[in-house]
């Protein structure tokens, strides 16, 4: 269960890093209605060896933001200590909404297409949140599934086994499914990886849909021209935040470099550091 704390107060201060490094956060300076989430201080650790180091800053509400930085720049585990699906070493994560708002996309890497499921039933699975796992899924929610179908450009595949379904298709139906969830946060990890120009054309554009409708969006993206056409900010990872921000701002390539010539310095069996003052 993700954990919640009241991020009410005064002041609207603005806590995203720059590339000057991370600034302290307050949640209680960040009002309610600013964000869905506020991160202190965040340190997430496998093996007693840092993934994230000391991250802070505020997923502002309605935002649309990239994560991006090398390989192993800790930006899954990321997405997976927003959905405290890991534990963090220290640090605080205070959430604004409950768990059924929100959605998390994995990569595709991590899901069995061999799962004995149509389609329709995969993208069903979106109710869950609602109803459970007992829960009657009746004509209307199986019309809501068949139409979330459509909007990804599947209209047809209802019948389908997820076996026979190619890598963009499959990531049509698990689009479908969080379309279903009706998340206010969406959590992607790597959402276009290894699928084709059209899919991932016809994604974006369920992406900027969520944005239009004021829903607040986080995605682990490599391509940067794609982080540069589409998406207004950037959280630019190195293990350590190297910037949060405005993705002309953050993308700038002295931020770049450093990131890559942090990842090339990186000791694997280096302990957690110590906690940086703010």
């Amino acid at each position: 269960m993700v954990r919640r704390a009241a991020l009410g107060g005064g002041g609207t201060g603005d806590c995203r890093l720059m590339a000057c490094g991370p600034v302290g956060v307050d949640a209680v300076s960040v009002a309610a209605e600013s964000a869905v989430a506020v991160l202190e201080n965040v340190t997430v650790s496998y093996d007693r060896h840092p993934a994230v180091h000391h991250l802070s800053g505020v997923v502002r509400t309605g935002s649309m933001t990239a994560v991006v930085g090398p390989n192993g720049a800790g930006k899954t585990t990321l997405l997976r200590a927003l959905m405290d699906l890991v534990p963090r070493s220290e640090g605080r994560i205070a959430m604004a909404l409950r768990r059924h708002d929100i959605a998390y996309l994995p990569q595709q890497a991590e899901l069995d297409k061999r799962f004995p499921l149509s389609t329709l039933d995969a993208v069903q699975l979106g109710h869950w949140g609602r109803c459970g796992a007992f829960g009657a899924i009746d004509r209307a929610a199986r019309a809501k599934a068949a139409a979330a179908l459509a909007a990804v450009g599947l209209t047809g595949f209802e019948r389908r086994s997820l076996s026979s379904l190619s890598v963009g298709q499959f990531q049509r139906v698990l689009f479908a499914r969080v379309l279903l969830q009706d998340a206010q946060l969406i959590l992607l990890d790597e959402p276009f990886a290894a699928i084709d120009a059209k899919t991932t054309a016809d994604l974006l554009g369920v992406v900027r849909r969520w944005h239009t409708e004021g829903r607040t969006v986080m995605a682990v993206l490599h391509d940067i021209d794609q982080v540069r056409r589409h998406f207004p900010e950037t959280l630019l990872l190195a293990r350590t935040p190297i910037a949060w921000g405005p993705s002309e701002a953050v993308l700038k390539p002295a931020n770049l470099l450093r990131a890559r010539a942090m990842a090339e310095a990186w000791d694997e069996t280096a302990p957690v550091c110590a906690r940086r003052s703010a």
